[in-house]
């Protein structure tokens, strides 16, 4: 038995999503519908071995590296309307185990939720286009750039080893802040799981 929460989605996504795991008798759906803010406490109580919800509902990729670190036991599945595969990469490296696209056909996603349950890393391929509206994701370069400072590098020493100008290593920190909603500075962001640029 596989058991399951299920986050919050759209209506006629989470319609679908709770016929399709209510078709397959290995699966155990203990909750559904649970926002965001409240993932955490579901998971705490009901302890389920995955736990399946949007990525659009997340304010920050560090909200899956927190219930990741809350929770290592239940694996994390996020699914997506459009997700590159940089994006699913820092997201698998943030703690998740599955970035699975919305349109999966119904028996590809049942064996990827088997997958992931077994602890298997699920992702696609790029699938092109915009990704959806959801946290803000690091690019490459400022993927670099946070593994650089959280190898204790000043921004200088950054500027020297990317061969970027000090300006340059400040704005990425500064945008690193913004997406990973880091308020604490440099000590923070040693605490946060290091991201490695492709």
């Amino acid at each position: 038995m596989i058991a399951v929460v299920l986050g919050r989605f759209p209506d006629l996504l989470a319609a679908g999503l709770r016929a399709v795991l209510a078709e397959d008798d290995r699966i155990e759906l203990l909750a559904a519908d649970v926002p965001m803010d409240s993932l955490q406490a579901a998971v705490a109580e009901l302890e389920p071995d995955l736990a399946v919800f949007d990525l659009a509902a997340l304010r920050t990729p560090i909200e899956v590296n927190q219930l990741h670190e809350a929770h290592p036991e239940t694996r994390l599945v996020l699914l997506a309307d459009r997700a590159t595969a940089a994006e699913c990469n820092q997201l698998l490296a943030f703690g998740a185990t599955a970035v699975i696209p919305k349109d999966t056909p119904k028996r590809d996603l049942l064996t990827s939720l088997s997958l992931a349950a077994r602890g298997m890393h699920v992702m696609p391929g790029s699938a092109g286009g915009a990704p959806e509206p959801g946290p803000d994701l690091l690019s490459a370069r400022e993927a670099e750039v946070l593994e650089l400072i959280q190898r204790g590098r000043s921004n200088a020493q950054i500027a020297h080893e990317l061969q970027l100008g000090l300006e340059t290593v400040r704005t990425h920190a500064r945008n690193i802040y913004r997406k990973l909603g880091v308020t604490g500075g440099r000590k923070e962001l040693a605490a946060a799981p290091i991201v490695r640029g492709r």
